[in-house]
């Protein structure tokens, strides 16, 4: 009788409601500051972009489940937006006023937007259930922000996100910057659709004219769930940004690739004619009409982010810490939502008893992420990009490495910080969508904001 009322009480405990807001899930962690109620102040609702002015940039997306032919020919079953996957490349420039129109025009299960490493306010973040509602199908929903910060970004579904993203709901959004460096400008998505890897919506070789000695600026953004290498043959290159960060004082690379990983992006600036592959027989040659590179073998070592480029001031003390958290990502038996299974751990805890960390505006926040999980995780925390003070003990030493997708292999433990200056309910979770979906997922709550959205319900709000 023990026994049985011992395992019943346990699968109970593991039942997540069919409606909840995030707010109420798992237990509270102020990281040693100062505690402080949540349920009262300024709505997430109201935390919107500007709902004054005339947009520099305006854009209608109307998302379809359909199915739709890749660039090279080849026909895939998934999601489009305007017709196509990815959808449309949208760019702005720095201080822009970007509106975009996003009308489900079938997605059974509804859909959002979320502009992926863009710090946008948290009511324009894209996230169902905890900062929108889905968009049903026949409904629409308008996000407007300004472009505060240039760099290399993508926007994507976050609801139902491990099979919308998978099935080619997403896009690239890039932000000039007011003064751009001169150098041709090529954005290159890589997405694998049920198995073929593609650059671009392309299989194989694509191709971008490039008159010889151009310099140019290809933009690699990583939309699958797993970190991928990229090489250049042809001649050096640079690694000129990350995750739509400059790096300081880049140096010439010549025998080593780049990791970028799941949601991650890289800049890399290079000479024409050079060619940049992507790995599963997938590149992209710039160059005058016609050219071929001959492709060099993937490199054996990746450049180190930790020490490439040069030091440079932050604008914080990390320090001078208000906060610290831990973020330790582990494995184990258990159930979750009444089911048995290998499930992903944070801090030992089984979703949907996950950490809240919670700030104050303002806040300096140092957090270290810790995996001994047997399995790689992007870690992607919205709202806010952080610096990487260390790995496995080693200080960075190179340009700051600003990041809002880190790549956490096996065995690492990194130390990262930020100030908390982007106030709202702000998804922290791993990138590989597939185990977001399996609760490896936490949030960053401000003090002073509530959150009227909830998961489940009548919405049938899933934001993963």
């Amino acid at each position: 009788m023990l026994l049985v009322g011992g395992l019943g009480w346990y699968w109970t405990t593991s039942l997540v409601p069919s409606t909840y807001s995030v707010m109420d899930m798992g237990h509270a962690d102020y990281g040693g500051g100062t505690a402080h109620e949540h349920g009262t102040g300024v709505s997430i609702a109201d935390l919107t972009g500007p709902a004054d002015g005339e947009p520099d940039v305006a854009v209608e997306l109307a998302a379809r489940a359909a199915s739709f032919d890749l660039a090279s020919g080849e026909r895939v079953q998934g999601y489009t937006l305007n017709g196509s996957s990815p959808g449309p490349a949208i760019r702005a420039h720095q201080g822009d006023l970007v509106q975009v129109t996003l009308t489900n025009v079938d997605v059974p299960d509804g859909v959002t937007l979320h502009w992926h490493g863009v710090d946008v306010p948290n009511a324009e973040d894209g996230v169902a259930g905890v900062t929108q509602d889905a968009v049903r199908p026949g409904e629409h929903y308008v996000y407007r922000f300004r472009a505060e910060d240039a760099g290399t970004f993508w926007y994507h579904s976050h609801q139902v996100g491990h099979a919308q993203v998978r099935g080619g709901l997403f896009g690239t959004f890039v932000v000039l910057p007011a003064d751009p460096d001169g150098a041709q400008d090529v954005v290159a998505p890589v997405h694998t659709y049920t198995g073929r890897r593609t650059l671009g919506g392309s299989t194989g070789i694509t191709s971008v004219d490039a008159p010889a000695g151009t310099a140019v600026r290809v933009r690699v953004v990583n939309t699958d769930n797993g970190p991928l290498r990229t090489w250049v043959s042809g001649g050096p290159f640079r690694v000129v940004a990350v995750d739509g960060r400059e790096l300081n004082e880049p140096t010439d690379v010549t025998d080593e690739g780049v990791l970028v990983t799941a949601g991650g992006r890289v800049d890399l600036l290079l000479t024409a004619p050079a060619r940049v592959d992507v790995g599963a027989g997938t590149a992209l040659v710039v160059g005058p009409r016609g050219t071929a590179v001959e492709p060099r073998p993937e490199p054996v070592s990746a450049v180190d982010l930790l020490t490439y480029g040069s030091p440079a001031p932050l604008s914080f003390d990390p320090d001078r810490a208000d906060r610290r958290f831990d973020y330790r990502i582990g494995r184990r038996p258990g159930l979750i939502d009444g089911k048995p299974g290998f499930w992903w751990t944070i801090n030992g805890k089984l979703f949907p008893d996950v950490p809240m960390f919670h700030v104050t505006d303002g806040d300096v926040v140092r957090m270290t992420i810790s995996n001994d999980s047997g399995d790689v995780h992007p870690m992607h925390l919205h709202g806010h990009h952080a610096v990487v003070l260390s790995r496995n003990g080693h200080p960075s030493t190179g340009s700051p490495w600003w990041v809002d997708s880190l790549n956490v292999a096996d065995g690492e433990t990194y130390e990262i910080a930020f100030v908390a200056d982007n106030p709202g309910i702000w998804m922290d979770h791993c990138h590989n969508l597939d185990h977001a979906r399996d609760g490896l997922v936490a949030h960053l709550a401000y003090a002073g904001v509530t959150e009227p959205y909830r998961v489940g319900g009548s919405d049938a709000n899933a934001p993963e």
